[in-house]
């Protein structure tokens, strides 16, 4: 019986170049460069241009790589080979092989049983003498195999390179385009359009695949039995690692109160959904909740569940851990349940935005689910499927195509945008294409001038996207079990979420009574995004309009004009490119007006509580670390991140450095106490950490 894969069992998804938005390839492994889907990767062929023919004492290691020589030089010349006969010896186990050409030998006759038809097959073997002989040898200890006869006389006509590769030895179906093959049958897809997708993928011509049509009909065939014994395995094996799972869940439970979790069965009464939180998420989210990621990019292998995380960002710019689940599929039921579990987790409160990737049945489990959350769909995950979407039916097109997309989507105005995208789709002639009729039905959710003004928080920002992306590949390690995978997603979260930040001291760049201020109220991370937009600020030109609002017109014209509006009762500034909305960080149009106005101060509205320091899960001083003690922060701040990653990888390494650290840092706190109170030097602390 086959065996359960024991290799990772967390995929990525990536889209599918097929040309079918709903197919996904499975992925395996990660670079820092995007990974290539499995069919996309080449393999290394052997290039035997400066071989030399086999001769009489030619010398090989091993009888493999006497074949695979053999092999690569017939090949080349229009033939291919079979091994015919080896012999055994009490001394030196197998010391002769002999290598044949294909047509070697004649085939035996075959007895027909009375009264049957059978279709007669002329037989390809005519009695070929070409050949080699090999004979082992043990010089000094050291085996080698010799070539003892080697003729290359054919008594029937050499094929061409383009019929060699036609023979049966070489229509080999490499275990990437295995892998293919079945997703795609599992997909669906009938045998010639499997075909059709692998010559489109690799960018061959009809006819140029290194096997043929009936060579993938066989091996479907020949691997159904395999797949059925494999999936009766695995889901004996996932309904028992989900009990293991929900028992860990209820130990969790018992051992803390805030701990939550929930679950649905099926008709059967198996698990369908599992989903679960952690305690000091409701409290995280109680501050920082208003913008929430719910990334959906990896899927079990050994369970087909798919694995969504529900993250945040917090006033550091930091990933934040809300919450988890494993869903059965990708249906807008199982969405819905997901979203409303989350909800229920944190006590009842909805987020202000979530973003997602690009799913039609998420998208409407959002609008069901959270019917006052505002939905964005993060423009880079559609900005990778682009390629695979339009490169083939647009051709030399696509380049002009991709140049003009990028340019519609810098477009501000709802209006504008609508207006552009029609005159690029009839330029292009893709009213009839699917996906440009899905991206249209979806671009409320995605255009930036339609989600514009929509709460953010820098949350689909490049830098916030790689550090998923990193705290995401530090859960999927090469987890054997739920059980296993449960304990990392426990241990990577609380890591990630009392993991403490070095407070940087930032130096003034502009020198307003604004900017030193605004130093005091925010992070570092939200101020370094301020300090950023008042430098800018400084290149606009201000022209006071009759009705109070204030036009700004950037010195090189790289900004489009902006009118400003200025409700002085209120204290209010309104700008048309809604950064503040978005950002929660005034933008430097903004900036400029209160400048022209003598403020000293930015009036308190503008400091949302979610940039604010005392918004911080920890506590920290706002004093400038001198040099030496920065050094000495970022030295621990590494020995500890590496120390918890290293721990994290097995529960018997997690257990041991707990166990070890108490000891040792009880044992610091107990020569620390016993030091002198004061040598006369004052040492100026940047970072206050609490537990």
């Amino acid at each position: 019986m086959a065996s359960v894969p024991s290799k990772n069992m967390w995929i990525r998804r990536q889209h599918c170049p097929c040309g079918d938005w709903k197919c996904c390839i499975a992925v395996e492994g990660e670079s820092e460069e995007t990974p290539l889907a499995p069919h996309m990767v080449k393999t290394k062929s052997f290039s035997p241009d400066s071989m030399v023919a086999p001769y009489v004492g030619m010398l090989f290691k091993s009888d493999d790589d006497a074949f695979e020589y053999y092999a690569s030089f017939a090949r080349k010349n229009g033939f291919s080979i079979r091994k015919e006969r080896s012999r055994l010896s009490p001394q030196l186990g197998i010391y002769k092989r002999d290598f044949v050409c294909y047509r070697a030998g004649f085939a035996p006759a075959r007895k027909k049983p009375t009264g049957e038809h059978h279709r007669d097959r002329k037989s390809v073997r005519c009695g070929c003498d070409a050949k080699m002989y090999l004979s082992k040898e043990v010089v000094e200890g050291v085996s080698q195999w010799c070539v003892v006869q080697f003729s290359n006389v054919h008594n029937h006509e050499l094929l061409e390179d383009d019929q060699v590769c036609l023979l049966p030895a070489y229509r080999k179906i490499h275990e990437v385009d295995q892998e293919r093959i079945l997703l795609l049958s599992k997909a669906g897809f009938p045998i010639h359009r499997i075909v059709k997708v692998l010559e489109l993928e690799k960018g061959y011509q009809g006819g140029q695949l290194p096997f043929l049509e009936r060579d993938v009909r066989n091996f479907i065939q020949n691997r159904k039995k395999v797949i059925q014994e494999n999936d009766t395995m695995l889901n004996e094996k996932r309904e028992s690692d989900i009990v293991e799972l929900l028992d860990a869940c209820r130990a969790s439970k018992e051992a803390d109160e805030g701990f939550s979790f929930d679950y649905t069965v099926d008709g059967n009464n198996k698990v369908e959904n599992v989903a679960w939180s952690y305690s000091d998420a409701t409290n995280a989210f109680s501050v920082f909740g208003d913008v929430v990621y719910f990334d959906t990019s990896y899927r079990s292998i050994t369970y087909g569940m798919l694995f969504g995380a529900w993250l945040g960002i917090d006033n550091f710019g930091k990933t934040i851990f809300f919450g988890c689940g494993l869903l059965q599929d990708e249906t807008q039921q199982s969405y819905s349940w997901a979203l409303q579990t989350f909800v229920r987790f944190m006590n009842g409160r909805f987020p202000q935005t979530i973003v997602t990737d690009l799913d039609v049945s998420l998208k409407d489990a959002v609008r069901s689910g959270l019917p006052s959350t505002k939905h964005v769909i993060s423009v880079s995950s559609i900005l990778p499927k682009l390629s695979s979407w339009f490169s083939v039916p647009l051709g030399s097109q696509y380049e002009e195509f991709r140049s003009e997309f990028d340019s519609i989507n810098c477009i501000e105005t709802a209006e504008d945008f609508d207006f552009q995208w029609n005159q690029m789709v009839s330029r292009f002639s893709l009213g009839s294409d699917k996906h440009i009729a899905l991206l249209h039905s979806v671009r409320v959710s995605w255009a930036p001038s339609h989600t514009r003004g929509y709460l953010l928080a820098r949350i689909t920002s490049p830098v916030f996207l790689k550090s998923v992306d990193t705290f995401l590949k530090g859960i999927f390690g090469a987890q054997t079990c739920l059980r296993s995978f449960f304990d990392q997603v426990g241990v990577s979260a609380n890591f990630q979420n009392q993991s403490h930040n070095v407070m940087q001291y930032l130096h003034s760049r502009t020198c307003l009574p604004i900017e030193d201020h605004a130093r005091t109220v925010l992070t570092p991370f939200a101020f370094n995004a301020l300090q950023h937009e008042l430098v800018f600020s400084m290149q606009y030109a201000l022209s006071d309009m009759a009705n109070g609002s204030y036009l700004l017109r950037h010195y090189k014209k790289m900004d489009s004009e902006r009118l400003v509006v200025w409700v002085p009762e209120e204290e209010q500034l309104c700008c048309p490119c809604k950064e503040f909305e978005s950002s929660g960080i005034l933008c430097r149009h903004a900036l400029r007006v209160f400048i022209v106005k003598n403020y000293f101060q930015l009036p308190d509205k503008y400091f949302l509580s979610r940039w604010r320091k005392e918004s911080s899960l920890m506590f920290y001083d706002d004093q400038p670390a001198q040099h030496n003690d920065d050094e000495w922060f970022g030295e621990y701040q590494s020995l500890t991140e590496t120390l918890f990653a290293e721990s994290s990888i097995t529960r018997e390494r997690s257990d041991y450095v707990r166990g070890e650290l108490m000891k040792e840092l009880q044992r610091l706190l107990n020569e620390v106490r016993h030091m002198p109170d004061s040598d006369g030097i004052a040492v100026e602390l940047s970072l206050s950490p609490t537990g």
